[in-house]
């Protein structure tokens, strides 16, 4: 029996994402959170095959969670379920060791395969995200931007996006108010936008968060 943790910050999609997997068989859901923090404490103590989880969620978020999960259990395999399906990203996660990139449009099919390939120790990657990643490399496309940020960097701009003030982005991160400003003022400079609303314009247009 393969053991996965899920992670992401709606009940709802946890719920859903539970009864796929176990609708194979051969995959019990053994816990789920609703933080990078719960995946990482989770991680720890279930010592899971493999964490199926969201990238933009609350606190630490994905990135930072996938790291220290891969770092303190190197046998747990990671698939990320995600809107964002953008170069950048997926770049990231992979260079930390991340096997998995699923978009949340994946049908039912593609997720249980993901968690087989993983476990297997293959990389997985769902058609609507190659397919993504493919066009996120043209002259042009939004992805050759994106991936001038750092990890910290997207962290920060996720954070803006979802109307978090600086104040609050500060006292999630344990960094100081100057900080995450220096942090807004260079994403601002490297995507060429000037405020936060155009930064949330520019995301959504690149498909790096998704209206809800």
């Amino acid at each position: 029996m393969i053991s996965v943790l899920v992670i992401d910050d709606h009940q709802l999609v946890r719920n859903g994402l539970k009864k796929i997997l176990e609708s194979s068989g051969d995959i019990e859901v053994v816990g789920e959170g609703a933080s990078g923090e719960e995946a990482i404490e989770l991680a720890r103590q279930y010592k899971p095959d493999v964490v199926l989880m969201d990238v933009n969620m609350p606190g630490i978020g994905g990135i930072n969670a996938a790291k220290q999960i891969r770092r303190n259990q190197p046998n747990t395999q990671i698939i990320v379920v995600t809107a964002m399906s953008q170069e950048a990203f997926s770049y990231s996660l992979q260079e930390v060791g991340v096997l998995g990139f699923l978009s949340k449009s994946s049908n039912p099919e593609e997720m249980i395969e993901s968690v087989h390939t993983v476990v297997g120790g293959d990389i997985y990657m769902s058609r609507d995200v190659a397919q993504q990643l493919a066009l996120a490399k043209h002259p042009g496309g939004g992805g050759s931007k994106m991936s001038e940020l750092s990890d910290r960097e997207l962290q920060v701009l996720l954070m803006i996006t979802k109307g978090m003030r600086v104040q609050e982005i500060s006292e999630s991160l344990f960094l100081s108010p100057k900080t995450i400003s220096t942090y807004r003022q260079r994403i601002q400079e490297k995507l060429g936008v000037n405020n936060d609303i155009e930064l949330t314009y520019w995301a959504l247009r690149h498909n790096i968060i998704e209206l809800h």
